[in-house]
């Protein structure tokens, strides 16, 4: 949104959820708000009344755009919308009594430009990766080359793309799902898997059967430490009365 109105507010409202900061602004939250020069004020618990216009706002995307449409992915939605704003954007406000594309361009003129530096929007995250050769980013799964188990990969993720590197070359690509809780597989990870597993049961089924020998300690040296005299021993003993 900022990218795309080429302007930057003094002040930006997060809502009372997890993701940048409860309480607390995260480091790359707080890096992010350093590079645009902008500050994140995060509401209060159980407090509406901050927030009273998006909320507004959000009553009036579900009742005015998003009632009687399909959506076939984010890409569908934001195509879409962009189509329904500048009609939206066209129409009288009565209270403010001008039109809302003029109400824009007033507040984008008294915002301060985009940095010089493009703010980090990236997840990063460096994970061993395991034997089901999958790795988390953002709540969701998504498969990697089998043949990098157990070694380090990082994983990043935008807005659109979630990327695996190992050494700075790219072992997998996905497309990044919003849902929650997902697996993302590529079939030629599968395919891989596979093959490494074809591979490992030859190798065992041609490894020869090594069968160990135990030697057995023998007994007369036993006899031989400690001075006994098998033949001269008694057999029967006697219990004094």
């Amino acid at each position: 949104m900022l990218q795309e109105a080429e302007a930057v507010p003094t002040r930006l409202t997060w809502d009372n959820e997890t993701g940048i900061g409860r309480g607390k602004l995260t480091d790359p939250a707080a890096a992010f708000a350093g590079t645009l020069g902008t500050q994140i004020k995060l509401l209060k618990a159980r407090d509406p009344e901050s927030k009273g216009m998006v909320e507004r706002m959000n009553r009036f995307f579900r009742s005015r755009f998003m009632s009687g449409r399909a959506f076939t992915s984010p890409d569908d939605f934001n195509q879409q919308l962009a189509g329904w704003l500048p009609i939206a954007n066209n129409r009288l406000s009565r209270s403010r009594r001008r039109r809302l594309g003029d109400l824009v361009r007033i507040d984008r003129a008294a915002m301060r430009g985009l940095p010089p530096m493009v703010p980090e929007v990236m997840f990063r995250n460096s994970v061993r990766l395991p034997r089901d050769y999958y790795v988390r980013a953002l709540s969701n799964d998504y498969s990697v080359d089998p043949t990098m188990i157990g070694r380090v990969v990082d994983v990043a993720a935008s807005l659109e793309r979630v990327t695996v590197h190992h050494d700075r070359v790219r072992i997998a690509e996905h497309r990044r799902k919003w849902a929650r809780q997902l697996t993302v597989t590529d079939p030629a990870h599968v395919l891989r898997a596979a093959e490494l597993r074809a591979q490992f049961q030859a190798q065992r089924a041609r490894r020869p059967t090594i069968t160990a020998v135990v030697e057995m300690a023998s007994l007369a040296r036993y006899d031989e430490l400690f001075s006994v005299d098998i033949d001269a021993a008694p057999t029967v003993l006697a219990v004094a009365s």
